[in-house]
Order: C-alpha cells, then structure tokens, then sequence
C-alpha cells in the first residue's frame, strides 16, 4: 500500500476533486485534500494517499503563498474572470507607480478581517453563499479573520491594467476578496485575473508533479514521490512499543505513563513505533495514550 501525500500541480480547469479522482483511479488508492483550489487556479495541492487520508485534521492549518494577477478597471460579480462585468472604473496613472502600489500593499499586512466573496462556499444558515447568489437572494456575508504575512509587487502590467504580486497569507484568506480591496483602495475596482499557488505550509511547487507526469510514470515510479506520513511527525516525541502493547494499543486500549515505563506523559501527539519502525500515532492526555492512526 501507498501510504502519505503527495503533492500536485493543479492545471486549470480541473476542479480539487478532478484530480483526487484521477489520482484515486492511477493508484488505486483512497485519495483525499486538505483544501480546495478553485477551477481556474493552478498550483501545488497536496493530496492524501492511502492511510495518509487520515493525516487530514493535522495539515488543514497551514499557510500559503500564491503569485496573483490582479486585473484592474473592471469588476465581475464572482471576483474572478468566469463572471459577467458589472462594473468598470477608470484606473488613474498613479496606481502603476510602484511605490505607490508598495505603499497600498502595506496596508494589508497583519491581522484583519475580511469579507469573502459571495460566490463561495462558505454556509450561511446552512446553505452555501453562492447558492443565494445564483437564486438571487440577499444574504449577510459574516467577516472572519485572516492575517496577510507578506505580500510584494512583482510585475506592473500598464498596458494590460494589470498588477502581478504574491502573497503569504494565513488559511481561510480569500485572493479574490484581497484583490478587490487592493484595487478599492487604489481607487477603482478590479477582480482576481489568475491564482497560482506555489506553497501549502512545508508543501512547495518543487515537489509538485504535473499531469502529464502522473499519466507517464507507472505506480512505482509514483510511489517513489509520495511523502511518508512519518516525515511529518519527526519533531514529536516517538514510544516504542513491545508487541504485547502494540496489540493492546491498536485494540483501542488506552496505555497507561506507567505502564509504558514513563514517568509522565505530556499531553500530545506522538509517535507509536515497535522495533524503532514508524507504526503510527498516538493522543496523551491526563497520563494516558491512545491510538490515533494506525
């Protein structure tokens, strides 16, 4: 069996669970995510393998980066080009001026809240936000909480209206809400012309294979590209088991600090390994451990 992640490049046009179904049919594997990217975004999207499926609640925290193209002038009610134009402003000279452009994005880093756009999937009494907008209904969109780590101007576009920068941000940031409040404070409107992801917390577009690669390499060629789940795991503490508790553990027993020879047992995640060989993970909490993945 395959077992842990491995990371792809997402082509445009194919949705997250295209390619989860794709994967799962090349490897016959279970396959999962850890987050979506739109369809008309590229990029790295690492993707769980086997029993990697169920690393899911430890990676969905992360980070990332992305290289963003910002058109300016027009805005589409869906923020990103696949919607209708609803809106067009003139683009004043100045916000081709790089230091201006640098001055506005200053004023994005840190903690702040953010309106995501409506034409998203987030649930509202539940039901998703873009199944009010396509019915037509008004809908409150509730704020949340992101952080914007670093964000930097890296091409002007005068000629096209368009602005190329990247972007560090926290999980949960919506690039096609940062573009309209860019282009807002810039004094015109805009929408999110082009994402492309290029980092999800350790995982980077280095690692990443393309599809046309997944289509040529048989599964062993595969296999060799598929990060093991306990390289993610090696700054936790590791308890090597003997195999009378092996048994007991992956029976669901709960181990006692005691009887694992521990003086304590600090509450967190470990490592269950027998013979010094990765088995799987464990939860402590009040001096007691029990199986988590196995």
């Amino acid at each position: 069996m395959m077992d842990g992640i491995i990371v792809m490049n997402k082509p445009k046009n194919y949705t997250s669970h295209d390619i989860v179904a794709i994967v799962k049919k090349k490897l016959g594997e279970k396959v999962g995510h850890t987050g979506t990217l739109d369809p008309n975004a590229t990029g790295v999207l690492p993707l769980l393998i086997g029993k990697g499926t169920k690393l899911s609640k430890y990676l969905v925290q992360h980070d990332k980066t992305y290289e963003v193209t910002l058109k300016l002038g027009e805005k589409t009610d869906t923020a990103d080009p696949e919607g209708e134009v609803i809106q067009e402003k003139p683009v004043r000279e100045e916000c081709f001026e790089r230091e201006k452009l640098e001055e506005v994005f200053q004023q994005f880093l840190g903690k702040q809240e953010q309106t995501p756009p409506i034409y998203s999937a987030i649930k509202v009494k539940g039901k998703k936000l873009y199944e009010y907008a396509r019915s037509g209904q008004e809908v409150e969109v509730p704020k949340r909480e992101i952080e914007i780590y670093a964000i930097s101007l890296q091409e002007i576009r005068k000629r096209e209206k368009e602005i190329v920068f990247s972007v560090h941000c926290s999980k949960g940031t919506y690039i096609r809400s940062l573009c309209e409040d860019i282009a807002e404070k810039m004094g015109t409107v805009g929408y999110m012309k082009e994402l492309n992801r290029t980092t999800v917390g350790c995982f980077r577009m280095e690692q990443a294979i393309s599809m046309e690669e997944l289509e040529n390499l048989d599964c062993k060629e595969i296999e060799k590209k598929i990060i093991p789940m306990e390289q993610f795991f090696l700054d936790r503490p590791a308890l090597n088991l003997d195999e009378k508790k092996m048994t007991l553990f992956q029976n669901g027993v709960c181990l006692t600090a005691r009887e694992l020879n521990q003086e304590v047992l600090e509450d967190g995640v470990y490592r269950i390994e027998q013979n010094h060989q990765f088995i799987g993970l464990g939860i402590a909490k009040e001096n007691k451990i029990k199986r988590d993945i196995l």
